[in-house]
């Protein structure tokens, strides 16, 4: 993999953006947009970097959020169609969603009804999130159509006489995956749920399309998209949030110390449950640039970061060379579910934030110190 921005160019550890391999992806999914008159969505749980926003916002038709913050986020920084989903919403807040959000989505019947009267009164489209129970995937902690999940409504919840009102419905089953696992979704929604979809102006099919990864078949997606559209006559989103940033982000870090016991351990400046917590939360192993798996090369080191958990292991990874402190190591795919996840577990400093434009030039948009550790706690 061919890094186009020098690994100098600032203090380590840094997030940063290779803005090429983003508008790669955006290009992606615009040709969607354009193949099929759907609308497509930046959804701000993967990659909230609002300083790249005015650059997606050329692409994409908006945002989708999970709270009032993200939802305030995408209305100021991208200003284009603001959808909202919660799984409850509280009562003080929200009169500001109804001020800043065009498509509203509810989790259950009795939000609906809760909120029905303001939501209408204001002219907003609201939906319904329903659960096909249909699980396509192996990540239990993120499958929404999971035994007893809390996440939208069954077929047997499901409520005909309280849809006046309702414009769509939206469905998110998807985690990292092709889109025969959306056919294969459709297929039920379309059998349990199909009497509702002439009764309604939009359908909304979540996020976990991994659309920009090389092996996605875009060509099943569109067909599902025109086919949905063209039968029922409904608008169709779809709101990605992996697919966008994907592949277009890397953490740079640097070896602070070797070490062995029993095998040879590198102390990183980065840590993975404070900058990368889904390599223990997922769990998952990322690329390295010019690594391989652990003894399939000359030297292997079991990667490790500075803070006192003793589990914060990043992974074993070999070397064609044996590591030296002061090296660079560059991690893969860093830009979703990093910088909106990452913490100050044990007073560790953010990463800075960073953008390599077009021509390798490396500009940092934010960077971190004591204050933001200090000003989250009292």
């Amino acid at each position: 993999m061919h890094i186009n921005f020098d690994l100098n160019a600032l203090p380590t550890p840094y997030y940063i953006v290779d803005e090429s391999l983003l508008i790669r992806n955006l290009e992606i999914l615009r040709q969607v947009i354009q193949r099929t008159g759907c609308r497509i969505l930046l959804a701000q749980k993967a990659f909230s970097m609002f300083s790249l926003y005015p650059l997606i916002g050329k692409y994409l038709d908006g945002t989708t959020a999970s709270g009032l913050y993200e939802a305030k986020l995408g209305h100021e920084e991208m200003g284009k169609e603001n959808h909202i989903f919660s799984p409850a919403y509280r009562e003080e807040e929200f009169d500001e969603v109804l001020s800043i959000c065009d498509h509203i989505i509810f989790n259950s019947f009795s939000q609906w009804m809760k909120f029905k009267d303001k939501s209408l009164a204001a002219g907003r489209e609201c939906g319904i999130r329903i659960n096909p129970q249909v699980s396509t995937q192996d990540h239990a902690i993120y499958d929404p159509c999971s035994p007893n999940s809390r996440l939208g409504v069954t077929l047997q919840k499901f409520r005909p006489d309280l849809l006046e009102g309702i414009s769509g419905l939206h469905f998110h089953t998807l985690c990292e995956q092709n889109a025969d696992a959306l056919a294969k979704t459709l297929q039920v929604v379309e059998k349990d749920f199909g009497p509702y979809l002439n009764q309604i102006k939009w359908l909304n099919l979540g996020g976990g399309h991994h659309i920009t990864r090389s092996d996605y078949d875009i060509e099943t997606l569109v067909s599902c998209i025109i086919r949905m559209h063209n039968k029922y006559g409904l608008q169709i989103y779809l709101e990605p949030g992996e697919a966008v940033a994907l592949n277009a982000g890397y953490l740079v870090a640097s070896v602070m110390d070797i070490i062995n016991n029993g095998m040879e351990i590198a102390i990183l400046d980065t840590s993975a449950a404070c900058h990368m917590p889904d390599v223990l939360e997922m769990p998952y192993r990322p690329q390295i640039i010019g690594s391989g798996a652990a003894r399939k090369k000359a030297y292997t080191y079991r990667l490790g970061g500075p803070t006192c958990l003793a589990g914060d292991i990043i992974g074993d990874y070999s070397f064609d060379k044996p590591l030296s402190i002061g090296d660079k190591l560059v991690f893969c795919d860093m830009a979703i579910y990093s910088m909106v996840k990452n913490n100050t577990f044990n007073g560790m400093p953010l990463p800075s934030i960073a953008i390599a434009d077009r021509k390798g030039q490396v500009r940092c948009v934010r960077s971190f110190g004591y204050a933001d550790f200090k000003n989250r706690l009292s």
